[in-house]
């Protein structure tokens, strides 16, 4: 017969399986922690949910919480948190298409749903290869089939999708406005980075030439700050040019060409690609 364990050791063990675990621990998993005996054979269960209200309260203040989602608890980092511990990691978060998030929304607010149902609504066929990557993500499940000739599969939510987006139950799904003024700005986001990336593989001549331009017309400043820190003064070896286009005698400019190299030509500013912009 087993010993029955010492409060303060239930409590150590929980919170070493919560944070080893890969995915939340419902109340079967963390019964099985221990053996027969070990916890009281009437209160074992309330003693595992007073073990982790205590867990839920200490982790106040602290940077991780102990969060209840659909498939049990889990240590997670606080939301208001991610954009500091997410660059700890240097691979760009997935990117899903606004026919993804449309789809992804109805199956959630309309299940069980056909792909048929999906399409009346939006007004476009729904890609095969979208239905099949909400699967492979775990996010909706064949629940059953449509009675109706050809019997189309019906389409549902399933636990998983509850975890990732922090849900303990459908009901906890925020109203479909709010859904979608979180979704434009994703998708806003995501557009004009694709574009940026599209010009940048394309037609890099174009982001080439931006940058050499901008580079170009910081020069006049640089070289009147070595003016001022000359005195005014011109070296022997460098001649005025125009302030416009950097060519020409142009004299007075107070604008000097840069030394010409060896091989007797103006060398070039160098091209700085143009950043995208971060996703948020």
């Amino acid at each position: 017969m087993a010993e029955l364990i010492d409060p303060s050791k239930l409590k150590q063990i929980m919170e070493a399986a919560l944070m080893a675990a890969d995915q939340p621990l419902g109340m079967d998993q963390l019964a099985r922690l221990f053996a027969h005996g070990e916890l009281d054979s009437e209160e074992g269960r309330a003693q595992i949910r007073e073990t982790l209200k205590t867990l839920e309260v200490e982790a106040e203040g602290r940077g991780y919480e102990l969060k209840r989602v659909a498939s049990g608890y889990r240590y997670q980092v606080r939301q208001e948190l991610s954009e500091w511990v997410s660059r700890l990691w240097e691979e760009k978060p997935p990117r899903y298409s606004r026919a993804l998030l449309e789809t992804l929304a109805l199956i959630a607010y309309r299940q069980p749903v056909t792909r048929g149902d999906i399409e009346q609504v939006r007004g476009v066929s729904v890609s095969q290869n979208i239905m099949r990557t909400l699967q492979e993500r775990g996010w909706i499940r064949v629940v059953g089939q449509r009675e109706v000739p050809g019997k189309p599969s019906l389409y549902g939510t399933t636990r998983e999708f509850l975890d990732y987006f922090d849900l303990k139950s459908l009901d906890q799904l925020p109203p479909l406005a709010e859904i979608r003024s979180l979704i434009e700005p994703l998708v806003m986001d995501d557009v004009v980075e694709e574009a940026r990336e599209v010009a940048a593989r394309e037609r890099p001549e174009l982001m080439d030439a931006h940058a050499h331009d901008h580079a170009m017309d910081m020069e006049p400043s640089a070289d009147a700050e070595e003016d001022r820190e000359a005195g005014g003064e011109e070296e022997e070896d460098e001649e005025t040019v125009g302030a416009d286009a950097g060519e020409g005698s142009g004299e007075g400019s107070g604008a000097r060409r840069r030394p010409e190299s060896a091989e007797g030509q103006t060398p070039t500013a160098e091209v700085v690609r143009l950043p995208t912009i971060p996703r948020r």
